[in-house]
């Protein structure tokens, strides 16, 4: 009989000593238990279209970059960047957020360029309790009334680059304006911010004409704003539809004939395709510039050793928002969106050097600056582009708090 028995006896006491090892290793080393699951990140990039050039895999290097920064770890837990290509479609965007939440366990999505794109993914990240730190698309509608709860706005939304051109624009003589506008949320939204701040700095707006997505021929367009006798003539749209706008103004000779161009929305890789010669004069409001201090400077010679560009202000933006995030985590012990949101919202954002903070209702806040694009023989260097015309106060660049309509700020 105690033959029959050992056999049993020595399976329990092997069984009982592999539980006892593993709760062992659980306890003695949690770090190495959680790393079986990775945080995160997803990179919602133009990839190939009007955008790639300012986002694109630039901004993908960027976030990559934050989290090397930061250590490549979060937690005890690794932290993977996932990217894709969204083609800017907001139905195709959705789908992507959709799988990485459900099926790839991303935390966060960041970048995130086209205003149209950022309201449909923020829908989707608001049903599933994610965070979003949308460094790329620049409506005031994700602050507003399509605002969540857990998203933070990084990038400069189209009030706050109404408020600087055009009141230096008025201020100089141009008080009338024609508007080229790309026919999506972003260049409705930015003419209409646009609109208000020239009347409220005295100006008029004679008329206007709105453009498809992935026009190339802008001819009718300008002979339109040629005809308006507008002193200025203002581009609300983006990206190579901003390069093509500008080019062929310049074979149309509408600047050659006294009127003025103004873009809203300017990329530092904008300038350097479209060279001084075309683009000198033209008026940026810009959040970040690669020459503006040392610490700048320093992170974008970083970049353009791996990229071979400039950074733009999209690019740093997501790197700053990675960066931001991971600290979040850090601080809120968990990568759960409700306690990430509320750690982020409590701690001072760093814009290179300069401090800023994060609302109620999830707009960071930092100082802008305007820039006229420099001549030819004022460049001493490549891509010494800007020169600076002035600051503008966060306070004087963001709608104030007490305009929005978000819920969970009206609310409270």
């Amino acid at each position: 009989m105690g033959r029959l028995l050992r056999p049993f006896a020595l399976a329990a006491l092997l069984a009982t000593t592999a539980l006892s090892a593993a709760v062992l290793s659980a306890a003695a080393f949690p770090a190495l238990a959680q790393t079986a699951k990775p945080v995160r990140i997803g990179v919602l990039a133009d990839e190939a279209g009007f955008a790639s050039d300012i986002g694109g895999k630039g901004a993908v290097l960027a976030t990559r970059m934050a989290v090397e920064d930061f250590g490549g770890s979060v937690l005890g837990r690794p932290v993977e960047v996932l990217s894709a290509d969204m083609q800017n479609k907001p139905d195709v965007a959705s789908n992507i957020v959709r799988s990485w939440f459900d099926v790839d366990g991303v935390d966060m999505v960041t970048d995130i360029p086209v205003s149209s794109v950022a309201l449909a993914v923020q829908a989707v990240a608001r049903e599933k309790k994610k965070v979003l730190m949308i460094s790329a698309a620049t409506t005031t509608e994700l602050t507003n009334a399509q605002c969540s709860p857990y998203s933070i706005h990084w990038a400069d939304d189209t009030a706050s680059l109404a408020v600087g051109t055009t009141k230096a624009v008025v201020q100089s003589g141009g008080t009338s304006w024609y508007f080229i506008t790309a026919d999506f949320a972003f260049g409705t939204a930015m003419e209409k911010a646009a609109t208000e701040a020239i009347k409220q700095a005295g100006g008029t707006v004679v008329g206007g004409v709105r453009h498809p997505m992935g026009t190339s021929d802008f001819g009718s367009y300008l002979l339109s704003a040629q005809g308006s006798g507008a002193k200025v003539v203002a581009l609300a749209n983006v990206g190579a539809e901003t390069i093509g706008t500008i080019k062929q103004a310049g074979e149309f000779g509408l600047t050659e004939s006294g009127q003025r161009l103004v873009g809203y929305i300017v990329f530092i890789t904008d300038i350097h395709s479209l060279g001084l010669d075309l683009a000198k004069g033209l008026y940026v409001t810009s959040g970040f510039y690669w020459d503006k201090n040392d610490r700048t400077r320093a992170w974008a010679k970083r970049f353009f050793e791996r990229h071979g560009k400039m950074p733009t202000k999209e690019q740093a933006n997501t790197y700053l928002a990675t960066l931001h995030w991971l600290k979040g985590v850090k601080a809120a012990g968990t990568t759960d969106a409700e306690a990430v949101t509320a750690a982020m919202k409590a701690m001072p954002t760093d814009y290179f050097g300069t401090p800023g903070s994060i609302r109620k209702d999830g707009r960071v806040l930092y100082d802008l600056d305007l820039y006229q694009v420099k001549t030819p023989a004022e460049s001493k260097a490549p891509w010494d582009y800007y020169k600076q015309i002035r600051s503008i106060p966060a306070a004087e660049a963001f709608l104030p708090l007490e305009t929005s309509a978000c819920p969970g700020v009206k609310a409270q």
